[in-house]
């Protein structure tokens, strides 16, 4: 199963990258905040470039929607019993979608720090969303996550006068895990400190585009039908 999901996974690295399109395959654990960070990020930045969202969740399509309201083409993935994404529904949605060429496409996974870990989609980078209220033992209890990430969000830090969390413990346990993860401290709701975040996708959002662009693997996805609406997708 693993084997087939990385065939597919690169294939789908080699679109992307013919296409300059820098994927994202955001991880957390439910409630960390990625839907919020995503919100505050397509509003902030929506001038910056094109954005494309892919949504996974077990039921429902309430972040897709919420992601629609801030007027971004979106799909709604619903896993049923699956805890996490894989290459194959990545590649099914961006055929949906048609990501135009220089998108950013971000892709917010099943909440679950463990899975997704195992799961390569085709993605630039894993951005891992950690939160405050979670605990500052996160990255010891879940390395193999911590260690597959591209860049640590560590999120809510409005609420650190409030909650018992040691935030240099957290960040040498991130480092334990994973020494090269930078590791980025910001409220996606208050807005505190997110230019580091947005100064990180720029940097990677050049690298994209900078890259050498090579041809489309034969069996990468094809045929786009920009907004095609299935069951759980949002509309516009």
């Amino acid at each position: 199963m693993l084997a087939k999901n990385d065939r597919i996974a690169r294939d789908n690295r080699a679109w992307f990258h013919s296409r300059s399109i820098l994927a994202l395959n955001l991880v957390s654990s439910p409630g960390a905040g990625k839907t919020s960070l995503l919100e505050r990020t397509l509003r902030d930045r929506a001038a910056d470039w094109p954005w494309v969202v892919i949504e996974g969740d077990q039921q429902t399509d309430h972040d897709a929607r919420r992601i629609a309201a801030c007027g971004v083409p979106v799909t709604q993935i619903n896993t049923g019993t699956m805890c996490h994404l894989d290459a194959q529904m990545v590649r099914d949605a961006c055929e949906r979608l048609n990501p135009p060429e220089g998108a950013v496409l971000l892709i917010e996974n099943v909440g679950n720090l463990v899975c997704p870990a195992l799961f390569d989609l085709g993605e630039a980078a894993k951005v891992l969303v950690a939160s405050v209220p979670e605990g500052d033992d996160k990255p010891a209890k879940y390395p193999y996550m911590f260690r597959a990430a591209g860049v640590v969000i560590l999120n809510k830090i409005d609420l650190l006068p409030h909650v018992p969390f040691d935030l240099d413990r957290f960040q040498d346990y991130a480092r334990q895990a994973n020494p090269e993860a930078r590791v980025l401290a910001l409220s996606a709701t208050h807005g505190d400190h997110l230019q580091d975040w947005y100064d990180w996708l720029r940097d990677r959002r050049a690298e994209a585009s900078s890259a050498q662009k090579a041809p489309a693997h034969a069996d990468s996805p094809r045929d786009p039908r920009p907004q095609v609406q299935g069951r759980g997708t949002a509309r516009r």
